[in-house]
């Protein structure tokens, strides 16, 4: 063998060595220690290094943590409470209203802001116009209470809120939409 042929030799004898390093000494664990070679050739990718904490300790690594929990693409629909049988739908005091002959332009049914990513009111309907907004709640408790925290600017019956406080609609025609809200069952 000459001179020339030693490099080569001893670049080959490392390549074993690294193999032989990695081989199937691992048992796939997190907690298996990989082997440390000074003459470890680069994979192009960046190792991370573990920095210990403010108490000297060394965080675990992202395999000894465990897999990440998955999450649902979108969060699960909000279930609102049910309104009172004896209580007028949203939808159906709207129609009443337009039955009536009175102004309801713009109709919204906003409902899915009741819930707690909405208003959080804890209604059950909600539909808004641009004369009124009509809410209707799953007692009469908390339509009394909402009713009292709106003043003057809300009329109540039952379950069931008509507020003006976003209304356009002037104080001479409430009694109108009141009225008719009235002559419901």
């Amino acid at each position: 063998m000459t001179t020339r042929n030693l490099p080569a030799l001893g670049i080959l004898l490392v390549a074993v060595a690294l193999t032989a390093g990695c081989g199937s000494d691992d048992d796939g664990s997190p907690n298996a220690t990989p082997s440390v070679s000074s003459e470890a050739a680069p994979t192009g990718l960046p190792t991370p290094q573990a920095s210990p904490s403010a108490d000297g300790a060394t965080p675990p690594s992202a395999a000894a943590q465990g897999t990440t929990e998955r999450r649902p693409a979108s969060p699960p629909p909000v279930v609102l409470p049910k309104r009172p049988t004896s209580a007028p739908g949203a939808k159906q005091v709207i129609e009443a209203f337009r039955a009536a002959g009175l102004k309801v332009p713009h109709p919204k049914d906003r409902s899915v802001d009741c819930g707690p990513d909405g208003l959080g009111l804890g209604c059950s309907e909600l539909m808004a116009t641009d004369a009124v907004t009509v809410y209707v709640f799953p007692d009469e408790t908390s339509a009394s209470d909402i009713a009292e925290t709106w003043g003057g600017q809300s009329y109540r019956r039952g379950a069931v809120v008509l507020n003006y406080l976003e209304a356009k609609t002037p104080a001479a025609d409430r009694p109108r939409y009141e009225k008719v809200l009235n002559g419901l069952r």
